[in-house]
């Protein structure tokens, strides 16, 4: 399966986030900046299955790099192609309608957050085929404090129940015809290390793409 994943506009550990997506053998990840994604999509859009977001440009996407180009390709999304948003993915383009209805917030404005924090992960929908057949765990990332998702539109896979987070972690929609999965963890190499993460991440990519 061809994946895109689209960084920038956040720092990240580049050699321990490549090694993340050369380790799923079932996966063909392309990882670039989203102007240069954006540019490319127009063309060739199409070839990929599902588009994993690990950007974090908090402009609207016609204010980002790229311009006029990030905000069609964004409003491009939604015709099947399937959509991961993850970790600072899902702070980006802040008051943008598009990514509101992706993610299923309207107010992304982080209150705070916290490094290297213990976490107790908790399986919330057994049947969901991105959780089936797994245990609650521990991991180590960082904490998000901001509003929980809102409306009936999503189904709720992970969360966690402490001080400095958010409870909600990984959530399911769909946007227009397109599957997409919210995954609040993936900060570091800490997260992307842990093999439940990498389950929850490979597995939740495959569902996206209409593989699993």
């Amino acid at each position: 399966m061809k994946v895109g994943v689209i960084t920038d506009g956040h720092p990240f550990d580049v050699i321990g986030f490549h090694r993340l997506f050369r380790g799923f053998g079932d996966l063909d990840c392309y990882i670039q900046p989203l102007e240069e994604w954006a540019i490319d999509y127009h063309q060739f859009g199409a070839r990929y299955e599902v588009l994993v977001f690990y950007n974090m440009h908090t402009d609207r996407p016609e204010d980002c790099p790229g311009g006029k180009r990030t905000r069609e390709a964004i409003d491009s999304l939604g015709d099947g192609t399937g959509i991961v948003v993850l970790h600072h993915g899902i702070l980006a383009f802040k008051q943008d309608a598009v990514w509101d209805a992706i993610v299923g917030m309207t107010e992304r404005a982080i209150d705070d957050y916290s490094h290297d924090e213990r976490l107790e992960v908790h399986i919330a929908e057994k049947s969901h085929p991105i959780t089936a057949g797994l245990d609650d765990w521990t991991l180590i990332d960082e904490t998000y404090d901001f509003r929980n998702v809102e409306g009936d539109n999503s189904t709720v896979l992970l969360t966690v129940d402490h001080p400095h987070s958010m409870s909600t972690m990984a959530w399911t929609r769909r946007y227009k015809e397109s599957r997409v999965l919210n995954l609040v963890f993936g900060h570091d190499d800490q997260a992307w290390s842990n093999g439940q993460f990498r389950k929850v991440l490979g597995r939740g990519i495959a569902w996206c793409g209409g593989r699993l």
